[in-house]
């Protein structure tokens, strides 16, 4: 691993799988997946931009307080790949588009919203 790496830390994707059981957000027909799946379980979004350190660190710090498995069902956007499906999201879900973001699901819409520093896994506890 390299200096920086070490440093900054990477956005390796094996690096994230090993610390949550991501399912990676690709297609836009996943959207109405996720709109199926919030009926039952809470449906987590989270958009990452891969090129942005404060993205990172929203990533890392959220990773590391998530104790919710089975709670909800974790999504992760890599939003310099998918701008599509980010639009997608803040059109269907009423959202304004932000980055780092984290978007809570249920019941086919958005109940909660956070970008930046804001975003917190243990404030999700209260949410579902």
């Amino acid at each position: 691993m390299s200096l920086f790496q070490n440093i900054f830390g990477g956005s390796d994707q094996s690096e994230r799988e090993n610390k949550m059981a991501w399912r990676t957000l690709t297609d836009l027909g996943q959207l109405n997946e996720i709109v199926n799946e919030s009926t039952e379980t809470p449906v987590v979004i989270f958009k990452h931009s891969t090129r942005c350190s404060i993205s990172r660190m929203a990533l890392r710090q959220f990773e590391q307080e998530f104790d919710l498995e089975g709670k909800v069902i974790p999504y992760y956007l890599d939003l310099l790949e998918h701008r599509d499906i980010s639009n997608e999201i803040a059109n269907r879900f009423s959202v304004y588009h932000q980055s780092p973001q984290l978007i809570v699901i249920k019941d086919g819409k958005a109940i909660y919203d956070r970008s930046h520093e804001s975003i917190e896994a243990k404030k999700l506890a209260d949410l579902v």
